[in-house]
């Protein structure tokens, strides 16, 4: 849909500065429309890049994919410039490769949609996950999920009894009778996953099992080799591409927004 790279061929990056002055122009133009220009309301805004091959990746240069911080000063500066008054706390969320939900306010000239949160209008997200399961012995290799699929328990045994006699579905489930040493130290309610349509994204939660005194829950990230550990049931762990999950010393869960091939 951009045609300014089959104009420009070779200027490079007059290419990025173009298109992401085009972009900054599209988001003035529709926070102007926003509560009327009262950007007092605002609680933050989603951009959707649908860009694909050579395109997409000058559209990552153009919103400084991997530092939004950046494009966010931006969006800021022409706020402030045009008197919108976003508040202190407003956010920005860049995705790709995410389909475009119909309340989002679809560009004409480029490969990008606008959504505008605001305190009265929320936008119901969407996503799909994998986990494979890297070491331990689970009764799939791997599971699809869905944000449509609730609270997804992590444990030992299918079905397991808890405290109180009650009795709990596991939905990545560990076999206690396996002979895998990475399953020993899993706990009947170890872990949970879950998602918050406010973040956008899948949680991660220690559950009774999997928190000081009893057998541990950690995750091992790609982005930066960071090892976290869950001590409160209560406090979640925003789980992002390549996160590792690792259950009491040695059975460990990869998570991905994509599938993987290992």
């Amino acid at each position: 849909m951009f045609d300014l790279f089959k104009k420009n061929e070779n200027k490079g990056p007059q290419d990025v500065k173009s298109l992401r002055d085009a972009l900054l122009r599209f988001i003035k133009a529709e926070l102007q429309k926003a509560e009327g220009g009262e950007g007092s309301h605002i609680k933050g805004v989603n951009l959707f890049i649908t860009a694909n091959g050579n395109e997409k990746h000058i559209y990552e240069a153009a919103v400084y994919a991997g530092e939004q911080d950046k494009f966010k000063q931006e969006i800021q500066k022409i706020a402030d410039d045009y008197a919108l008054e976003l508040p202190a706390n407003w956010a920005l969320e860049i995705t790709f490769d995410e389909p475009v939900p119909d309340e989002a306010l679809k560009s004409k000239e480029l490969d990008a949609a606008l959504f505008i949160r605001t305190k009265d209008h929320t936008l119901l997200k969407t996503g799909s996950a994998y986990i494979t399961i890297l070491n331990g012995e689970a009764e799939q290799a791997g599971y699809q999920i869905t944000s449509d699929d609730g609270k997804i328990n992590i444990g030992r045994e299918r079905r397991a009894q808890v405290a109180g006699g009650f009795f709990r579905t596991n939905h990545i489930a560990f076999p206690g009778d396996s002979a895998n040493p990475g399953n020993k130290f899993i706990s009947r309610q170890h872990a949970h996953i879950e998602w918050d349509n406010e973040k956008g994204c899948f949680m991660l939660y220690a559950d009774e099992g999997g928190v000081p005194p009893g057998n541990k829950i950690k995750v091992k990230t790609l982005k930066d080799d960071n090892l976290i550990k869950l001590h409160s049931t209560e406090i979640g762990h925003s789980l992002t591409g390549g996160d590792q999950i690792i259950l009491g010393d040695s059975a460990v869960l990869e998570f991905n927004y994509h599938p993987v091939n290992h």
